[in-house]
């Protein structure tokens, strides 16, 4: 095993996946955080358009 600098296969195989993981966490992840927060604000919203009846806490027995 050689210490010496690595193959440009190497090199450019790495440069590849670093750009894959840039990309993740500068496009996908905060994309997929906004739409998460958008479907959590939907959920907690939709009380707005429910029936009154159905606003109250279930009954207890």
């Amino acid at each position: 095993m050689g210490y010496g600098p690595a193959p440009v296969e190497q090199v450019s195989e790495w440069s590849e996946s670093l750009f894959k993981l840039q990309f993740f966490r500068s496009t996908l992840l905060p994309a997929l955080i906004v739409l998460l927060f958008a479907l959590a604000l939907v959920a907690v919203s939709a009380r707005i358009w429910l029936p009154g009846d159905m606003l109250a806490p279930a009954p207890i027995g």
